[in-house]
């Protein structure tokens, strides 16, 4: 994730998702192990983590969030020249926890923009700081 001052999200050239004042852009991953109860403790963590400006969090500032999916996060370079993408959740069960981890920030009140789930899309971000975390939680 990373703390930004704005950001947008097109497809195709048409703007589907952009916050206009300091929040975050969450570029979200899923793996195979991953379930609900995961989406909804990492959609917490990331509404009360305490990382904007002045220590706030999202939920103090009521803070824009934009969630794009991202499966390159899980690529695996250690062999060749080629990245491996095998630790990425297919589609099936990726996408449903996707929509899950949003609903969830959702339910805390959180304003959210998405991006479109496995489209090619262009991320505009300005980032504040610079301020980028990645966040996993503990098995």
């Amino acid at each position: 994730m990373q703390r930004v001052s704005a950001a947008s999200v097109a497809v195709d050239g048409e703007l589907i998702g952009s916050i206009d004042s300091p929040g975050l852009v969450v570029l979200l991953g899923v793996t195979h192990t991953d379930d609900a109860t995961i989406a909804d403790k990492l959609a917490d963590k990331i509404w009360q983590l305490r990382i904007l400006r002045d220590e706030r969090s999202c939920a103090e500032l009521g803070a824009p969030l934009l969630v794009v999916s991202q499966f390159t996060l899980y690529a695996d370079t250690r062999k060749g020249r080629r990245p491996s993408w095998s630790a990425a959740a297919p589609r099936p069960h990726s996408e449903p926890l996707v929509e899950e981890f949003v609903a969830a920030l959702r339910r805390r009140g959180a304003r959210v923009e998405t991006g479109r789930f496995g489209a090619m899309m262009t991320v505009n971000l300005v980032n504040d700081g610079p301020m980028t975390l990645v966040l996993d939680l503990p098995d």
